[in-house]
C-alpha cells in the first residue's frame, strides 16, 4: 500500500471532522493531505509529500479561511420587517406634524412625525422614510 493512500484516508478524516465542527480549518487542511496524495501518487518522495501538505495547508488557512469567513458573517441582503420600509416613499393623508399625523406607505397607514420636528408636511405630499421607531414613521418631504 502506497503513502499516498495514507494521505487520502487522513483527507477523508479531516473532512469529516470539518462537517462535524464547521471550523472552515480542517477541511482546508483536508485539502493539503488531498495534494500530498496527489503528489505520493505521482512518485514524490515523503519529504516532498510534506512539504505539499504544509504549503496547500497553510496557502488555505492563510488565504482562503478570511474570504470565507467573511462571506459567511455577511448580512442578508434581504431587509423585511420594518427595516424594509426604510427608503420607501409614501404619501402623506393626515397633516404630519412634530406631534401627530399619517402616512400611506404601499396600502398600509402609519403614524409619522417628520424627522425634522421643526416641519410641518400638507396632505398629498409625497415623502421619504427615513426610519421607523416602534409604530411611528420618522418621514421627510422629497423635494
Amino acid at each position: 500500500m502506497g503513502i499516498w493512500i495514507v494521505w487520502l484516508i487522513v483527507a477523508a478524516v479531516l473532512g469529516v471532522a470539518e462537517l462535524v465542527t464547521m471550523t472552515l480549518a480542517l477541511g482546508l487542511i483536508a485539502v493539503g493531505a488531498v495534494a500530498a496524495a496527489g503528489v505520493g501518487a505521482a512518485g514524490g518522495n515523503g519529504a516532498l509529500q510534506f512539504g505539499a501538505f504544509i504549503l496547500a495547508s497553510l496557502a488555505g488557512i492563510v488565504v482562503v479561511r478570511p474570504i470565507g469567513l467573511r462571506h459567511i458573517k455577511q448580512p442578508p441582503l434581504l431587509r423585511s420587517g420594518t427595516s424594509a420600509l426604510v427608503g420607501r416613499s409614501a404619501i402623506v393623508v393626515e397633516e404630519v406634524t412634530a406631534h401627530a399625523g399619517q402616512v400611506r406607505i404601499g396600502g398600509e397607514l402609519w403614524s409619522s412625525r417628520p424627522y425634522d420636528d421643526t416641519l410641518t408636511i400638507p396632505v398629498g405630499s409625497t415623502v421619504d422614510v427615513f426610519q421607523i421607531e416602534g409604530a411611528t414613521a420618522l418621514v421627510y418631504p422629497r423635494e
